[in-house]
């Protein structure tokens, strides 16, 4: 068995937490770690996938079992989301959307004709958007996406997104976290794009209110 210098291995932080799972329980770790992932974004799947593919390379864990696991992980975080959404379902979905300022019933039945148009679609290429790839396990919970769909659709994405970052991290070794730096920055812009999107929303209804409030009082 390769052994890894200490030098080499994370110790604080996200990357040291997920380091030192995977030195516990192998592979399996992480699965954990992506599962915990998926239910909470803000754990990094650009640190945990590429430290997994840096400790294949090492030895101390198989390729195939870090694909494999990290993919477990991620359809078991994604199957969790899903049955919140399906247990919020759509009425009680609605009546939290409606007690948000500024959203109307309106925006959520075209959200869901959107839906029920790309679903398909959004799940598969949404498991491989920062964010969006663990929060797009909701809708698909509130709308019923056949369980058998979204299974194969979610295993599909969360394959691509995975394998390309552990086998970046397999072949990068000790230097696995350029990885997390470049994707980082693709992290980065997704939630800038988000922001932006949330305000130009807010920005045009507000507009819309105060034209509405002006013709009222004429």
């Amino acid at each position: 068995m390769i052994l890894i210098a200490a030098s080499e291995v994370p110790t604080g932080g996200v990357a040291g937490w997920a380091a030192s799972l995977m030195e516990s329980v192998g592979a399996v770790g992480a699965g954990v770690a992506i599962a915990l992932e998926n239910l909470f974004p803000p754990l990094p799947s650009e640190v945990i996938l590429p430290l997994a593919g840096f400790t294949a390379s090492q030895g101390r864990i198989s390729l195939i079992a870090a694909l494999a696991w990290t993919t477990v992980g991620s359809v078991v975080g994604a199957i969790a989301l899903y049955a919140i959404g399906a247990l919020l379902g759509r009425e009680r979905m609605i009546a939290i959307a409606v007690r948000i300022p500024l959203v109307k019933v309106s925006d959520i039945h075209r959200t869901e004709a959107w839906f029920s148009r790309h679903g398909t679609k959004a799940v598969l290429f949404g498991r491989m958007i920062p964010i969006f790839r663990s929060m797009i396990s909701i809708p698909a919970g509130v709308e019923r996406m056949r369980l058998p769909v979204f299974l194969a659709l979610t295993t599909a994405g969360s394959l691509t997104w995975n394998a390309i970052f552990v086998l970046a991290g397999y072949l990068l070794g000790t230097r696995w976290h350029q990885v997390t730096d470049l994707v980082g920055l693709y992290s980065k812009a997704v939630l800038g794009a988000a922001v932006l999107a949330v305000l130009a929303f807010t920005a045009v209804r507000l507009l819309r209110s105060g034209k509405g409030d002006h013709r009222a009082s004429q």
